[in-house]
């Protein structure tokens, strides 16, 4: 039976940069004019975005050209003196008029690489800087690759694993082994491969992207092809330095899914433990942490421990890809020092979503499904919270209002 998922899938046999998601998903369907639109939104100055036709080893597609000043860029570490800090990039984005959907996996993507440049330099992310030129081409790639999939909007995101390439790279450390120390630290708890190219071929810029995004690697899947594009690389080698994407329909329920296929069957991890020294405080920064890296689902539940202390049974869903950073989060900002994991089918109702018109304004409704039949629908939180600021109305009132100017709406 069919599920009806619509997924976007990543093959990153060649690895994957900033610049290489932004020409697949153009190609994929993006519209290049409003990408520019919304990038365009952003206080950043001094840089375009071109799109062109080329090829790598006869496989033609779509590659991305930034140019900063007048120079076209494709890595960071060009000769400047200024710096942007991650605190001031993460400012700006967050201060923008860009949707809320971009911005929140423009923020998380940018996070990733702040976090693992400060952990490989020793230093808070919040210190982490990039030089001008490479902040400017860091901001296009990663907003950018924002912008496309709040865009696309894909049931869910899977990739192959992902290959790094082989050789050396020099950076700051001086020449090392690829992957790159970041590379390295962003790809932590992902399926990888070495050795297909003997050049650096994933980025960090590219890493953070799958590491924020994807919901599944997979090596093996039954689907039905609906289209797939190409992002052109920068390197011309004997091999096609290419990034396929592609949307994908899953032509079978996933392996356990009870008889008609009615339901969604995926295979989780639940981590579980028990504390009696946190306070609210701190438990509310946990769980904001927590699905930062990663968790599905988050619950604390009231419990009696032992010499009937009060106590929270901290309990965090989450899939394979997440399970490690998972882990060194619960112990980093919790005062555990261990935890049980227990393996568990998770059944679900399919959604889709779609735009409906309200008084001249998008607005994303979520439906669910219940043997392709629509069960109920709701109207995102974000742009709910968005309409009900504007017009100084309580989330209620915004609601109701909203629906009152749908125009049209029948949940497809």
């Amino acid at each position: 039976m069919k599920t009806g998922l619509k997924t976007l899938h990543f093959d990153c046999f060649a690895g994957i940069s900033g610049d290489m998601t932004l020409g697949a998903l153009v190609e994929l369907g993006v519209d290049s004019a409003y990408l520019q639109t919304e990038l365009r939104k952003l206080p950043v100055r001094g840089w375009t975005l071109d799109f062109c036709r080329d090829e790598r080893c006869g496989i033609s597609g779509t590659r991305a050209l930034v140019s900063v000043s007048g120079e076209q860029h494709h890595h960071q570490g060009d000769a400047c003196n200024e710096h942007r800090h991650w605190k001031d990039i993460r400012a700006l984005i967050t201060h923008s008029a860009i949707s809320e959907g971009a911005k929140k996996r423009a923020l998380d993507i940018f996070s990733r690489i702040a976090e693992a440049e400060g952990a490989v330099h020793g230093k808070p992310a919040d210190e982490v800087a990039f030089h001008e030129v490479g902040a400017v081409d860091s901001i296009v790639d990663i907003v950018g690759a924002a912008i496309c999939l709040d865009v696309l909007r894909p049931d869910r995101i899977t990739s192959s694993p992902i290959e790094l390439g082989g050789g050396t790279v020099a950076c700051a450390h001086g020449v090392l082994p690829v992957p790159a120390p970041a590379t390295l630290a962003l790809c932590k708890g992902l399926p990888v491969t070495t050795g297909g190219f003997n050049k650096e071929m994933t980025t960090p810029t590219g890493a953070a992207i799958l590491a924020s995004c994807v919901d599944e690697f997979v090596t093996q899947a039954s689907f039905i092809e609906l289209k797939s594009a190409y992002g052109i690389g920068t390197r011309k080698l004997d091999k096609p330095n290419v990034l396929r994407v592609s949307w994908r329909e899953e032509e079978t329920a996933p392996s356990g899914a009870p008889e008609g296929g009615r339901w969604q069957t995926e295979t989780l991890t639940q981590i579980e433990t028990s504390v009696d020294d946190m306070t609210g405080e701190a438990l509310g920064f946990l769980m904001d942490r927590l699905f930062e890296a990663g968790a599905l689902d988050v619950n604390f539940i009231p419990c009696t421990m032992k010499k009937s202390r009060p106590g929270v049974i901290i309990a965090a869903l989450c899939r394979d890809n997440a399970l490690s950073v998972l882990r060194e989060t619960l112990v980093k900002y919790s005062t555990t020092i261990g935890f049980r994991e227990t393996g568990v089918r998770r059944l679900s109702l399919p959604r889709k979503e779609a735009r409906m018109e309200s008084g001249g304004e998008q607005v994303r409704v979520k439906t669910v499904l219940l043997d392709s039949i629509p069960l109920r629908s709701k109207i995102e939180f974000e742009d709910r919270a968005r309409i009900a600021k504007e017009r100084g109305l309580s989330l209620e009132q915004a609601e109701k209002q909203i629906m009152e100017r749908a125009e049209g709406h029948d949940g497809k």
